[in-house]
């Protein structure tokens, strides 16, 4: 499945809920289904800067796609996280860095958000793309 198209589908998703009570329920709900990240990873260097919560992003290349593992001590802010890992691991650098989250906008995800979570979730989205960035030019140093 294409980035664009998980992008549809989580858009389709919160479109069920009509009230804002209903989507952060699913929202923290798609969090706790995240696969645990394991303790020994939750350091300093997969720490996230620009977060009020604690956050954690770890990302490895296999094949030529990132998968990524994260964590947060916030229950919102992981199921956020979790929404960005559903879209974006799993795919090459070039697709994560040719599609940007609009699906956050189209879900209102953005418009719901406190200032410090509108902050982390754009620190969080930034440490994605940083990943791909670095590992497309570890690829063409090859």
């Amino acid at each position: 499945m294409t980035i664009a198209e998980k992008q549809k589908k989580l858009v389709e998703e919160f479109e069920q809920y009509t009230d804002w009570e209903e989507r952060y329920k699913h929202l923290i709900e798609l969090g706790r289904q995240m696969p645990e990240m394991s303790e020994e990873l939750k350091i300093d260097k997969y720490k996230l800067d620009g977060c009020q919560s604690q956050v954690w992003i770890k990302a490895e290349l296999k094949d030529g796609k990132i998968y990524f593992v994260a964590d947060s001590d916030a229950a919102i802010v992981k199921g956020l996280i979790a929404l960005l890992l559903k879209v974006y691991s799993g795919h090459t650098p070039d697709e994560i860095l040719s599609n940007p989250p609009e699906f956050l906008k189209q879900i209102g995800i953005d418009k719901h958000l406190s200032p410090t979570r509108k902050n982390g979730l754009a620190a969080m989205m930034k440490q994605i793309q940083m990943y791909a960035v670095a590992f497309k030019t570890l690829a063409g140093k090859k």
